[in-house]
C-alpha cells in the first residue's frame, strides 16, 4: 500500500486537494499496523507450535485448539531461556576472534564488534555434547516449546519497552531515521535508537545472530532426541533438516562480519519488529519442520533424499558466492577476485556490480536462500502445508525487503539505478521475477 501511495504521488496522480486525505489514511495504515503486528505475531508463533503437535497438523483448521495453561506455562521454561540469554552474553564478552568496525555513522564515528559468534556456536555445540553424555533429556525441548515459546514473547516485549523508553535519552546522531515519526505505536514497533549499547555491549548485534540463531540449531537437535526417544533413531528426514539448518546458521556466524554491512544493523532501528523476530520468531518458526517430524515421521528415498540434498547444495553455492562476492566488493572493490567485474558509476562516487553473480539477478542471495528454504521443506512431504510455512512466509518477506531496497537504491542512485535495472531487469528469479 505505501508503494502504491508513493508511486501515485511521485507520478502526480495524487493531487494537492487529495495529498492531506491519502497522507491520513496512509497514517491509519501505519498505525493499524504497529497496533495489530504485535499481538498478531506472537499468536501466530503459539498457533504454528500448536498445529505441528497436533495429529492432523492442518493450518486450515479453524477454530484451533486452545492449550491449556500448563501446556503454556513450565516453570522450568523462563530458567532456561533467561540462561541460554546469560551464557551468550557472557560469549559476547569473552576475548575470543577479533573486532571489527561497523559502517561509518552519521557523527562519523564506527562502532566496534567482537566476531565471536562462530566460538560461541562451537562452545554451546560441546556444551550439548557434554549434557547429552551425562543423559540430560533433551528431547523434552519438545514438551517445552509452548512454554519457551511464552516467556520468549515476553521477553521480547519487555526488552523493546526498554529501548523504547531509553531512546529518549539517546543523542540525535543515534537515532535510526525512520524510527522517529512522533507515532509512539509505530516507532515502538520499528524501533528509535539504531544501535543501543551498555557500554561496549551492542544489544542489537547481540540479539541479530547470538540466541535466537544458535537456540533455532538446539530447538532442532532437541527435536532430533525426541524423535530417537519415540521411535529408536532419527529419521533421515531429520537428520536433512537438521544438518542443512546448522549448515545454515553455521555459514552465518563464520561470516558474522558480514551482517554489519545489512539493513538491520545500518539502517533499521531496534524496536520490537527486530527484537521480536530475533527471540521468538527465528527460533520457534524457523524449528517447524523438525517440530513437524516428531509427530509426523516421513519416509525418504535414496533418490528423493540425493535430490533434496543437491538442492540444498545448489542453494547454498548461490547464496554464499554471491553475498562473499558483494561483501569482498563493499570493503574492497579493488581486491583481485572482484577487480575485473564490470560496474556502473554512482553520482554517489560508488559503483554496482552489473557482472559476476550480481549480473545474473538483482539479488542472488535470495535466490540461493529461496532454494535453501524449499530443501528444508521437502523432507517434511506432500501431505501438509505447515511445513511450507518457512518457503512461503520468506518468499513474501524477501520479496518486500527487495521492494525496500529498490525504493532506498532509485532515491540513492537515481539515473545510475536505471541504468542498472535495464542491465539487469530480474530481481530474484531469473526470467521469472
Amino acid at each position: 500500500m505505501f508503494c502504491l501511495y508513493y508511486t501515485m504521488a511521485t507520478t502526480g496522480y495524487i493531487n494537492s486537494e487529495l495529498s492531506d486525505k491519502w497522507h491520513l489514511i496512509f497514517l491509519c495504515i501505519h498505525l493499524s499496523g504497529a497496533i495489530c503486528i504485535p499481538v498478531f505475531l506472537p499468536l501466530t508463533v503459539l498457533y504454528l507450535i500448536c498445529m505441528s503437535r497436533s495429529p492432523e497438523a492442518s493450518v486450515l483448521q479453524w477454530p484451533p485448539p486452545l492449550p491449556s495453561i500448563d501446556q503454556l506455562w513450565d516453570p522450568l521454561a523462563p530458567v532456561l531461556l533467561l540462561g541460554w540469554i546469560a551464557l551468550h552474553a557472557l560469549l559476547y564478552l569473552m576475548p575470543l576472534g577479533k573486532v571489527s568496525e561497523g559502517l561509518v555513522l552519521r557523527d562519523g564515528t564506527r562502532l566496534k564488534y567482537p566476531i565471536n559468534g562462530f566460538h560461541a556456536l562451537c562452545i554451546s555445540g560441546v556444551m550439548l555434547m557434554l549434557l547429552l553424555g551425562l543423559g540430560a533429556p533433551l528431547g523434552y525441548l519438545f514438551e517445552l516449546l509452548l512454554p519457551l515459546a511464552v516467556c520468549a514473547i515476553a521477553v521480547s516485549f519487555l526488552l523493546s519497552v526498554y529501548l523504547y523508553i531509553r531512546s529518549f535519552w539517546a543523542p540525535p546522531h543515534a537515532l535510526a531515521l525512520g524510527g522517529n515519526t512522533g507515532n509512539p505505536l509505530y516507532d515502538f514497533f520499528i524501533g528509535r535508537e539504531l544501535n543501543p549499547r551498555i557500554g561496549n555491549f551492542d544489544l542489537k548485534y547481540f540479539c541479530e545472530l547470538r540466541p535466537g540463531l544458535i537456540g533455532w540449531v538446539v530447538i532442532n537437535l532437541g527435536m532430533l532426541m525426541k524423535e530417537v526417544e519415540l521411535r529408536g533413531s532419527p529419521s533421515l528426514a531429520m537428520i536433512l533438516v537438521n544438518s542443512f539448518q546448522l549448515l545454515y546458521v553455521a555459514d552465518a556466524l563464520w561470516n558474522e562480519e558480514a551482517v554489519l554491512t545489512t539493513m538491520d544493523i545500518v539502517h533499521d532501528g531496534f524496536g520490537f519488529m527486530l527484537v521480536f523476530g530475533d527471540l521468538a520468531w527465528v527460533p520457534y518458526t524457523y524449528s517447524l519442520q523438525a517440530a513437524f517430524l516428531v509427530m509426523h515421521p516421513q519416509t525418504l528415498s535414496s533418490l528423493g533424499a540425493a535430490t533434496i540434498v543437491a538442492l540444498n547444495g545448489i542453494g547454498y553455492y548461490i547464496f554464499r558466492k554471491s553475498n562473499s562476492q558483494k561483501n569482498q566488493f563493499r570493503r574492497d572493490p579493488t581486491h583481485p577476485s572482484v577487480a575485473r567485474l564490470e560496474t556502473i558509476a554512482t553520482a554517489t562516487g560508488k559503483r554496482l556490480l552489473v557482472s559476476g553473480w550480481w549480473g545474473l539477478v538483482r539479488h542472488p542471495n535470495y535466490l540461493g536462500d529461496l532454494l535453501m528454504a524449499l530443501a528444508w521443506s521437502l523432507p517434511c512431504g506432500f501431505s501438509n502445508l505447515l511445513p511450507y510455512f518457512y518457503v512461503i512466509y520468506f518468499t513474501v518477506l524477501l520479496i518486500h525487503r527487495e521492494a525496500r531496497d529498490e525504493r532506498q537504491c532509485r532515491a540513492k542512485y537515481g539515473l545510475a539505478w536505471d541504468t542498472y535495472c535495464r542491465r539487469i531487469p530480474y530481481r530474484i528469479f531469473p526470467y521469472i521475477y
